[in-house]
């Protein structure tokens, strides 16, 4: 069934549901490295992964939105 979806449509579904999982999946172990280790290299590039990917995701598992402080919701003007 997957071979007759178009590419453009496989691409986009990479993108878009890949990316955030993936970005959720390097934070998750990060931050239990953290926990388990302490903070380290390691744990900070996998951490700095999640973000890069949070950044830059647009598929249904995105933020939506800057905020100024994530903890307040406060919008940035």
């Amino acid at each position: 069934m997957w071979v007759f979806v178009s590419r453009r449509l496989r691409v986009w579904a990479l993108f878009a549901i890949g990316a955030p999982v993936l970005g959720a999946l390097l934070g998750a172990v990060g931050d239990r490295l953290e926990r388990r280790h302490g903070p380290g290299t390691a744990s900070r590039a996998l951490k700095y992964g999640r973000d890069w990917l949070r950044r830059r995701s647009r598929g249904p598992l995105a933020r939506r939105g800057r905020t100024a402080d994530e903890g307040t919701g406060t919008p940035v003007r």
